[in-house]
């Protein structure tokens, strides 16, 4: 319930209603793709986006019906970069938020090694426009477009960079 709400606004007003807006958060996997040099990877979310428009973002998603966070992170991998997973290197966090959609997330995001050709990612056609690899000194870049309240996939990066630092890459 949120302030100045009474209990009863707070319920669902019809059946109809109820059985159309899920009472749990939306589960997310997410992939900080790291390269030999360090460096992550990011793109830009197309404009035309509802969630976050012209953002950058890390690889991921909401996981379908029944699926695991694991086969959740193979399958965004490939479908955003046409590239494989080949191994996990550690895990960044666990990350609650609600989107511009009013929806609530509960994301996982992972660091990972991919194979394929690092230089020529295939980027999903009207969903990502560009993409950059940074170091993480160049983490002020992922503020662009973004409400200066949010921070959030700059505050994912900077932790991901931590977590690289800590294992030693």
């Amino acid at each position: 319930m949120f302030p100045g709400q009474d209990r009863a606004s707070s319920r669902c007003r019809t059946a109809r209603y109820c059985r159309t807006v899920s009472t749990e958060p939306l589960r997310c996997a997410g992939a900080l793709i790291v390269d030999h040099d360090g460096r992550i990877f990011f793109q830009r979310r197309s404009p035309q986006r509802r969630l976050f428009p012209n953002c950058w973002d890390i690889v991921g998603g909401h996981l379908e019906p029944g699926e695991e966070i694991d086969d959740a992170l193979r399958r965004e991998i490939t479908e955003e970069t046409g590239w494989v997973l080949s191994h996990v290197l550690g895990q960044v966090g666990e990350y609650h938020y609600v989107g511009d959609d009013g929806l609530a997330r509960i994301e996982h995001d992972f660091l990972v090694r991919v194979d394929g050709d690092l230089g020529r990612p295939r980027l999903e056609a009207g969903k990502h426009t560009e993409y950059r690899w940074l170091a993480e000194h160049e983490v002020t870049v992922l503020d662009e477009n973004r409400d200066v309240n949010d921070g959030l996939i700059r505050r994912i990066a900077e932790e991901g960079f931590a977590v690289l630092r800590s294992i030693g890459l």
